[in-house]
């Protein structure tokens, strides 16, 4: 069997894996202990992100006419990708915190949504919160000026009903008695 017929399955896996990726991050994971890679993996794949070590050239191959081609700079030394399809910050927020207490773990950079960022630019993606927590602020920043307005109204109808203040339609009566003598007035003249 030729060389091309057994790299061409390799290379066809990686294509795939990468079509409907929305981020790939490439690392260099030269040095770490097998503890150390489980570790990261199991962490990975907690956050639906696919880790998986490859041949530079075989990459090479997949990403040539897709927008992961930008990458090929970095394709040198052992490398491993990390794809997410659904979590565009997901391989960098996992490996970016990994590779703090991993020292061995290098990122060399990656493809967020079309665009090639360095490492130190994946360090500011990954302090982006997951998409479940960046909802649950909004909502929560949504919520806070409805629950303050709602405590508002229901002090004040609690102070009603205590008899604190005279209730709005209460005061109906004596601006229509005050109005009146103003009506009779006027009505006087006109004779």
């Amino acid at each position: 069997m030729a060389k091309v017929e057994l790299k061409q399955p390799v290379v066809k896996e990686i294509s795939e894996k990468i079509q409907n990726a929305q981020a790939l991050v490439l690392v260099d994971h030269r040095g770490l202990t097998v503890a150390e890679d489980t570790e990261l993996r199991k962490k990975l794949r907690a956050e639906n992100v696919s880790y998986k070590v490859y041949k530079n050239t075989m990459m090479n191959f997949a990403f040539k006419g897709t927008d992961f081609e930008q990458l090929s700079d970095l394709l040198n030394g052992p490398s491993a990708l990390a794809i997410s399809e659904t979590d565009p910050a997901a391989p960098a927020r996992v490996l970016v915190e990994f590779a703090k207490k991993a020292k061995a773990l290098e990122v060399k950079g990656g493809v967020i949504e079309g665009k090639l960022y360095d490492a130190e630019a994946l360090k500011e993606i990954a302090a982006i919160l997951p998409k479940d927590q960046l909802l649950s602020k909004l909502l929560g920043s949504m919520q806070s000026p409805i629950a303050n307005f709602a405590r508002v109204v229901k002090q004040i109808a609690e102070k009603k009903a205590e008899g604190g203040e005279a209730a709005p339609a209460e005061e109906a009566p004596a601006a229509e008695t005050a109005e009146a003598p103003a009506e009779e007035a006027a009505a006087t003249t006109a004779e």
